[in-house]
């Protein structure tokens, strides 16, 4: 079976920052990817940015998958973007709890993701593939991983197709992970999220927020290369690479990259894992 492979992006917050993603996006749908993601600020703070680089990877005619988060949203504004996803024919969601601004008190009328999954399921049926988050290493802010699977469950149950994970380094977490959800009787995709080595102090600042571990062995090498970038990425291209060679070789229905924006640091882990081009597929 064909891997599936696809990409994240994050709507830009400048007029430069837009052309420049415009540029990535030509250069990464060379590689041919399934679909594009589009984030969704906390809150919805980027929404009308998440929405201009929506209509622009929509009218290029590529797949995209815009993230619909629960925070702040009502059912009347969720409605609102489901009629406008489904005018410009798309077909694919990720469906997210959010995060909720610094501030803001006021979750909104869907309080977890499986709530807005069965909603969009009642108002829409099967038309939109429902992608959904997955935490091999356990949500930050769960109680217990026993609570984070069971939240996982729900979120399938309520009618999500497939999932793709937070980032992460270490394989035996994701297999772990996919053993459990197995064992629960729940059999759709779930896809690794990759995210590419470029930077140790951003990689750092990301995976402390996220609850993403960077295994000790790979700190102390990224900490010892101190601003030397070209020996950070060199390393970071052989440890993602091997990560991604050894999830697929065992199984791993695709991979979805983080790309921030960037189309080299996937580009070349794409050369380096011999995946396809459309021309070669």
């Amino acid at each position: 079976m064909t891997p599936s492979l696809s990409f994240e992006l994050f709507p830009p917050q400048t007029p430069e920052g837009v052309e420049k993603l415009r540029a990535t996006v030509a250069d990464l749908a060379r590689l041919g990817p399934e679909f594009f993601s589009v984030t969704y600020g906390a809150g919805g703070s980027t929404r009308e940015r998440t929405l201009g680089v929506v209509d622009d990877l929509a009218g290029l005619r590529y797949d995209v998958a815009p993230h619909m988060s629960c925070v702040g949203a009502t059912r009347a504004s969720v409605r609102e973007l489901l009629e406008r996803y489904r005018g410009q024919g798309i077909r694919r969601l990720v469906a997210l709890r959010g995060d909720l601004p610094s501030g803001m008190v006021e979750v909104g009328e869907f309080r977890y993701a499986n709530d807005l999954v069965g909603f969009v399921r009642a108002e829409t049926g099967d038309w939109f593939h429902i992608e959904v988050a997955a935490y091999p290493e356990v949500h930050p802010q769960a109680r217990s991983a026993e609570d984070d699977l069971r939240n996982f469950v729900r979120k399938v149950k309520a009618g999500a197709s497939a999932a793709i994970t937070q980032y992460f380094f270490n394989p035996d977490a994701y297999w772990r992970f996919v053993g459990e959800v197995r064992a629960q009787g729940v059999d759709v995709p779930i896809v690794p999220g990759i995210m590419p080595i470029t930077r140790y102090t951003q990689l750092a600042r990301f995976s402390d927020a996220c609850g993403a571990e960077i295994p000790r062995w790979i700190r102390r090498r990224l900490e010892g290369f101190g601003d030397d970038t070209a020996s950070v990425r060199a390393f970071g291209l052989d440890v993602v690479a091997k990560l991604c060679e050894k999830l697929l070789a065992d199984g791993a229905p695709g991979l979805h990259f983080y790309t921030l924006n960037q189309s080299g640091p996937v580009t070349a882990l794409w050369h380096r894992l011999g995946l396809p081009r459309p021309a070669e597929a």
